[in-house]
């Protein structure tokens, strides 16, 4: 099988591309590896990537899904079987600072993948979507029979318009589409600007971290080989309509239309002050935290009901928070040398 991943060099996107190329699929990743954080630790990724065995079955190419003749040209030539979609302008804060990033990456981006699909006959879209969708919900867990109405960020409000954008071209052109709405991705390899990442390195530099909503926040902390299991799931399970779907009671979650979207977290909430003090275990080494409102566009708690996905694909978190945060730590004093 021949599968695009966009956003190759990226967390999710590089591993997801190690998992395809080692299970022997042919594999092209695109990444316009900007700099909105480290490009080394983008470049480390793809360094990764070409080190596995049948790394040869792995290309990669310097683009940005929004340069449209870039990519019309890339789906005409390559002529891929089915598509990981990952690119993004990622971050509910830096949307608030930059909010036509969102727009030229995940809006034209996600049009332009749209495009590709549907006049190279690929068979199936994956694609990220996000917690964030979720905004003013308050009803816990989230599940994706509710209602998504209420965006509190333009980066929340992009990914809304992704599934919407995606169901328009499964009920007009039968490309099956599946959206994944990820809870909080850690682990090793991960984002410089999220809080695990953020935290450690604080901590480590005898620096204080900053702790929104006074530490009462609650996040489904989802372990990056968990969020791979759930995409190769979803991947290799093509999106279908559901024929008792109803216009008059329309399910959010479905569609006759062969559109899909699946929540993908631990199902397991924890405590900001307990993500912390987990960590402080790990390292072995306390924080000193500035304790701070809570910032706009975040919402105070994420909790994910994934029962959808383990209904459809057998999908099961595996992975606690005490093993998630050692493993990250280890690859952070390995990589960092501290």
């Amino acid at each position: 099988m021949k599968v695009l991943v966009t956003g190759a060099a990226g967390f999710i996107g590089s591993y997801v591309s190690a998992f395809l190329i080692e299970r022997g699929d042919e594999v092209v990743g695109i990444d316009n590896l900007n700099d909105y954080y480290d490009v080394s630790l983008k470049e480390a990724r793809l360094q990764r990537i070409t080190s596995l065995p049948g790394a040869e079955k792995f290309t990669f190419i310097k683009m940005g899904v929004e340069d449209r003749p870039a990519m019309e040209a890339l789906f005409a030539e390559q002529k891929f079987d089915k598509v990981v979609h990952l690119a993004a302008q990622a971050g509910v804060r830096y949307s608030l600072e930059n909010p036509h990033a969102y727009i030229d990456a995940n809006i034209v981006g996600f049009m332009n993948i749209l495009e590709g699909c549907r006049h190279n006959d690929v068979k199936h879209l994956v694609y990220a979507s996000s917690s964030s969708v979720y905004g003013a919900n308050e009803s816990m867990p989230f599940a994706v029979e509710d209602n998504v109405d209420h965006p509190v960020s333009l980066y929340a409000a992009s990914k809304k318009a992704n599934e919407l954008m995606a169901h328009t071209y499964s009920h007009l052109y039968g490309l099956p589409t599946t959206g994944l709405r990820f809870f909080t991705v850690y682990g090793p390899w991960g984002r410089p600007d999220m809080a695990l990442f953020l935290f450690t390195k604080a901590i480590l530099e005898d620096k204080p971290i900053k702790v929104f909503n006074y530490g009462n926040h609650r996040r489904d902390f989802t372990y990056i080989d968990d969020i791979v299991a759930g995409v190769i799931a979803t991947l290799d399970n093509n999106a279908k309509g559901d024929d008792n779907w109803s216009g008059e009671e329309p399910n959010p979650g479905s569609s006759k239309a062969p559109w899909k979207v699946y929540n993908i977290g631990a199902q397991t909430p924890v405590h900001l002050l307990t993500y912390i003090e987990t960590l402080e275990n790990a390292l072995g080494k306390k924080a000193e935290k500035e304790m701070l409102p809570m910032q706009k566009g975040d919402v105070p708690d994420t909790f994910a009901d994934v029962e959808a996905l383990v209904k459809d694909t057998g999908y099961r978190p595996k992975t606690d928070i005490a093993t998630g945060i050692g493993q990250f730590v280890d690859w952070y004093r390995d990589f960092y040398k501290v």
